[in-house]
């Protein structure tokens, strides 16, 4: 087998959970070579994030030039860019056909509700980088944020389906808003994700799992959808595969006790 390649622009994160690791995981469990660029450096761990530091910018291009002038690369992520100058300049990547299938996950506030973008890259993600991407995958926090919307008004997929058709006016030609957090609004037993495109809107629900084990389910979930476009399937069946494969891997990790706070996902299958 000749495995495809993938690009994962992002943050490390040291606890293991998220960032470069989870999605680098997440490849692994979709059978593709996962290349990375780090954007950042954070000191964390699934109690919380205790310090930052972002990668010069020229470093951070130099990684991305470095494994698209080497590897045929079929479909890119990016996660935490930490700051509008590098939003604008993977942007700048995007615009020279550097980032094919380019899914966009943007970002803005860790799993603890520590931010992890500058004041700009609200603007930047909106006016230089949603234009260019194939997906855009905001959870419902980060959809309100960009939409300028008090994400406690959000109470129902109606709700989520008006973020993502104005986040479409702004370019990207898919919008996937993540429902993960919606669950926490009401007594839903299921977990509703919506995509949009100008051609139509999906629902895809997926029961709920209850634990504390859910540290980057966004950055994993953008990840399978990468990997899924990577390996030639159609939007709809990506995302179908994306959400199963979060479901399978926060029932993996349900009971686990790795640190004392909010931890990883079982993206490897070690308890199925």
């Amino acid at each position: 087998m000749q495995p495809v390649t993938v690009l994962s622009i992002a943050g490390s994160d040291s606890g293991g959970g998220a960032g470069i690791q989870a999605d680098l995981r997440t490849f692994a469990a979709f059978k593709v070579h996962g290349t990375t660029a780090l954007t950042a450096i954070t000191a964390q761990n699934t109690l919380g994030v205790a310090d930052v530091g972002i990668v010069a910018l020229s470093l951070i291009v130099a990684q991305v030039t470095a494994v698209t002038d080497d590897f045929e690369v079929a479909a890119v992520k990016t996660g935490m860019l930490a700051n509008a100058e590098v939003v604008e300049a993977v942007a700048d990547l995007a615009r020279q056909g550097l980032l094919p299938q380019l899914v966009v996950d943007p970002v803005l506030v860790s799993t603890s509700q520590h931010s992890l973008m500058d004041e700009g890259g609200v603007r930047a993600y909106r006016e230089a980088l949603f234009p260019l991407a194939d997906v855009v995958t905001p959870n419902l926090r980060e959809a309100a944020m960009l939409c300028g919307v008090d994400v406690r008004d959000i109470s129902s997929t109606d709700d989520m389906r008006e973020l993502g058709a104005h986040l479409l006016t702004l370019g990207p030609r898919y919008v996937l808003i993540k429902g993960g957090h919606f669950a926490t609004h009401g007594a839903e037993a299921t977990v509703p994700d919506v995509l949009l495109s100008t051609e139509g809107t999906w629902t895809f629900e997926s029961p709920r799992v209850i634990t504390t084990n859910d540290h980057g389910t966004g950055c994993s979930l953008s990840a399978a959808l990468c990997a899924g476009l990577a390996r030639g399937r159609g939007i709809l069946d990506a995302t179908r595969d994306a959400k199963s494969f979060v479901t399978s891997a926060l029932e993996g990790s349900a009971q686990w006790h790795l640190g004392h706070g909010r931890g990883p996902l079982d993206h490897l299958g070690w308890n199925q």
